[in-house]
């Protein structure tokens, strides 16, 4: 059976946005080649058409989340400072601790991300320096950009640990108070 001519990266796009999702809920290193294949109903044997490595694929995903995220969270040169508000809002949010295939990969894979290539941490460090230059631009200082990044990360793995829905409720409410006043952004007060 022949293949249409985009089927190779059409597949090679399904597998990524899979693992994308796998890796964010259980972990990337800890997935087999054959259960990432099997999510996109392939055997594991195929996956070398798509990928040299596990590795490549995780560099690849990894690069798409950096950019991702930093699409999402950046605020436009111009945009009102309730733009930062509100992406601090949705960051700090039950529905993003609760659905980190959806989410920012840093809370979720960091640990994986930082024991990656130089390949992955590169792209990783390009999209933070993004969002931290955007970041910087509304709130007048470059280290309170990366001290709020930090925070937000932070909070969603702690927020990620706790059991119970109240303690976790307690860490996300508390982080964006902090960061309300702090940053003086009535939103998140």
């Amino acid at each position: 059976m022949r293949y249409s001519s985009s089927h190779k990266e059409e597949t090679r796009r399904r597998l990524i946005e899979s693992s994308r999702a796998i890796a964010k809920e259980g972990g990337f290193a800890s997935t087999g080649i054959d259960a990432l294949m099997a999510s996109i109903g392939l055997t594991g044997a195929a996956f070398y058409n798509h990928f040299p490595s596990k590795q490549a694929l995780f560099d690849a995903l990894v690069g798409e989340e950096a950019s991702n995220s930093a699409d999402l969270l950046a605020v436009d040169d111009g945009a009102p400072d309730a733009d930062l508000g509100k992406r601090l809002r949705s960051y700090l949010s039950t529905y993003h601790v609760l659905h980190p295939e959806s989410g920012c990969a840093l809370p979720a894979i960091g640990p994986e991300i930082a024991r990656g290539t130089p390949t992955a941490r590169t792209e990783v460090e390009k999209a933070l320096k993004r969002i931290q230059k955007s970041w910087s631009a509304h709130l007048d200082d470059k280290d309170t950009a990366w001290a709020v990044m930090a925070q937000c990360v932070g909070a969603l793995v702690l927020a990620r640990t706790v059991e119970s829905e109240r303690t976790r409720r307690e860490i996300l409410a508390s982080s964006r108070r902090l960061l309300g006043e702090a940053l003086d952004i009535d939103t998140l007060k």
